[in-house]
């Protein structure tokens, strides 16, 4: 059976998200954490979010607020407006929660949340993550998830300008 009204009950302000946090630390659910901007939605976020959902029992998504994003990736940034990010995000089965956030960083959020796993792709090293040395100073840990290549936002934003 099919119940979109639950895809709108996935997205949380950050006051809602620590409410619910709550709640799901009461019911001994491991929470992972991600975060991006996921300005077009591609087969490499799918691939990154569904090995993020498989640390935990359930996975939080961070999502940078259009000024973030444009402040991050430059004018013309992001292509789609953070509602139209957040809904797609949220209509993924593997997503439990989004929430967007207006600073450059995750960082606030993540101290909020205190994720028992601070999931991240790419090329990174732990020194690298924000958030990092929070979490695992908690007992948490932190994932690194290889990239999928060949596929980017800004190189499929390029194509698409291209045609």
């Amino acid at each position: 059976m099919k119940h979109p009204q639950v895809i709108q009950h996935k997205i949380f302000s950050t006051r809602e998200i620590v409410f619910q946090r709550n709640r799901w630390k009461l019911l001994s659910k491991t929470i992972a954490f991600t975060n991006g901007c996921f300005d077009i939605l591609h087969p490499g976020h799918i691939a990154s979010l569904s090995s993020a959902a498989k640390e935990a029992d359930l996975l939080i998504v961070g999502l940078n607020s259009d000024a973030s994003a444009r402040r991050l990736k430059g004018e013309g940034r992001p292509v789609m407006d953070e509602e139209s990010r957040a809904l797609l995000l949220a209509s993924l089965l593997i997503v439990d929660a989004v929430v967007i956030f207006e600073e450059d960083t995750p960082l606030e959020l993540i101290e909020l949340i205190n994720p028992d796993v601070l999931v991240k792709g790419g090329d990174y090293t732990i020194d690298q993550i924000v958030g990092a040395k929070e979490v695992q100073a908690h007992g948490g840990r932190v994932v690194i998830n290889p990239m999928l290549d060949g596929f980017s936002s800004t190189g499929l934003i390029g194509k698409i300008r291209r045609l």
